[in-house]
């Protein structure tokens, strides 16, 4: 039975769906014009995002240990961005060029914006449905402190003309990623542990 507070929540991950995807169109877009590490990284993470919620607002209608088995595929599924940004480095080393730093700046405020929202808008339901909405409220947390770096590094970029601020933190986001995938995936583990089997 559907309760009131799961409408809450499906309306929650519904809007943290479409602000993701509406800013990963404006900030893949940017970071491919000026060729930022960082911005193309976080990019993919809002898509990735869009992808993860996608998966729990479809998987609140399942049992708790089919829930936990999807937690765990979050947990990995976290790990794309940071392999995506750790290919776009590679890349980037070969021809070490600042990107242009106000467009750099001016997206990363616009992330930080858009997940500070996504992130209000699931903190109050991190633990309500195991480690699917933690999957969620980990990344839209995490997101909000890439982009803080990202203007950071876009500062930076506008005072040294280096390629290094936006790499570096293009490298942070990869690092993130991972202690989020790690800490999604235990979380599922200990459900799927604690779930008996249907």
């Amino acid at each position: 039975m559907t309760t009131s507070a799961d409408v809450s929540l499906q309306r929650a991950v519904r809007w943290v769906i479409v602000a993701n995807l509406a800013y990963f169109v404006i900030e893949f877009a940017v970071a491919t014009a000026i060729g930022s590490v960082s911005l193309f990284a976080d990019s993919v993470d809002f898509l990735e995002d869009s992808a993860g919620n996608l998966l729990v607002l479809l998987a609140l209608r399942w049992p708790m240990r089919r829930r936990a088995v999807i937690g765990a595929g979050l947990g990995i599924l976290l790990l794309a961005p940071g392999i995506a940004t750790l290919w776009t480095a590679w890349h980037k080393l070969g021809v070490p060029a600042a990107p242009a730093a106000a467009p750099l700046t001016l997206a990363g405020l616009g992330a930080l914006v858009v997940n500070s929202g996504c992130a209000l808008l699931l903190a109050r339901w991190r633990t309500a449905g195991g480690s699917l909405t933690r999957a969620a409220f980990l990344s839209a947390r995490n997101d909000v402190i890439a982009n803080v770096a990202i203007v950071a590094a876009g500062v930076l970029t506008a005072a040294t003309l280096s390629p290094w601020p936006d790499l570096i933190v293009g490298l942070g986001i990869f690092v993130m990623n991972l202690d989020a995938a790690r800490e999604v995936w235990r979380a599922a583990h200990k459900e799927l542990r604690g779930v008996p089997a249907a």
